[in-house]
């Protein structure tokens, strides 16, 4: 038994996890159990079969947040 779904697009069992996307390095795509049909191509999360496109959104706008804040704080301390 596979430790992830089977894709949602073709049914395919053949399934690996995605280690590094542009969008969240290393970190977004384990936290959100990204993977990859290797039949179709189909990108999606593992452990629910769907989309991971709005978890996406949210990562990518708290991330860019939190780095903005970051920065704010370290030119205001120089």
């Amino acid at each position: 038994m596979s430790e992830f779904l089977n894709c949602p697009k073709c049914g395919s069992t053949s399934i690996k996890k995605i280690p590094f996307t542009w969008w969240g390095g290393a970190l977004g795509p384990a936290l959100l159990t990204h993977v990859k049909c290797q039949g179709c191509g189909t990108q999606f999360n593992g452990k629910t079969g769907r989309s991971n496109s709005s978890a996406i959104a949210v990562y990518l706008i708290v991330s860019t947040g939190l780095v903005a804040i970051l920065v704010y704080f370290l030119m205001t301390k120089l």
